[in-house]
């Protein structure tokens, strides 16, 4: 095994648990939560920071300017007058080039993809569903949603906050085919059979690489 897989995701596709599903099947890293820490690490950045920043990308100039006084490490003139949200976001692009150079990983969103676009042995993936799956799935997971009502204005918030970070940050569109390798609708497989879609997938393109 020598692929790293990338997984962009609507809210309440099940993504998440997805790409664990899939690392633990290859035995290989699971990168989500862990770039931000390992971002704030390698930049000196605070990590309560960069996770108010994660995948929300923000145009206010008052939060950008009050925010610089937490910044460190990078000492050029056009990093220090770059907005925060810029800054975060290349601690973490940086991180995630990190993490994939030491190996096959599964790394969940914050335009890996594009972080990862001049790495020959990357497979990207885009995980979506239909709106009562994702209903479904973020009432069973999240204890605090008390109706359908909610988990669709929280999974409508989220995607337009992921949309915009990601047409945003790279050169393509959120959620396109043309962005990825594969696109699939995990509601009509499950997370299960959506997990063995992927390995199967990522099975095949490897034996064609190495063949």
């Amino acid at each position: 095994m020598n692929t790293i897989i990338t997984i962009g995701r609507q809210f309440g596709s099940a993504g998440h648990e997805i790409g664990e599903k899939v690392a633990q099947y290859f035995d290989i890293p699971f990168c989500d939560k862990t770039i931000l820490t390992r971002a704030a690490k390698e930049s000196g950045f605070c990590e309560e920071m960069i996770q108010n920043h994660d995948e929300r990308p923000t145009n206010s100039f008052l939060y950008n300017l009050v925010m610089d006084t937490y910044s460190f490490g990078y000492n050029s003139s056009a990093f220090v007058d770059m907005p925060i949200s810029h800054k975060v976001f290349l601690a973490q692009f940086d991180a995630i080039k990190a993490m994939a150079k030491e190996g096959p990983c599964v790394i969940v969103g914050r335009c890996a993809d594009y972080a990862l676009s001049e790495f020959d042995n990357v497979i990207n993936l885009f995980i979506y569903a239909d709106d009562d799956f994702k209903v479904k799935h973020l009432l069973a997971t999240n204890p605090d949603l008390t109706n359908e009502s909610k988990a669709r204005e929280l999974y409508i918030r989220k995607d337009k906050q992921r949309q915009s970070y990601y047409n945003y940050y790279s050169s393509k569109k959120w959620g396109r085919a043309d962005s990825y390798d594969l696109c699939i609708n995990s509601a009509r497989l499950g997370i299960d059979g959506t997990v063995k879609l992927i390995t199967q997938y990522v099975e095949d393109i490897e034996s064609r690489r190495n063949s």
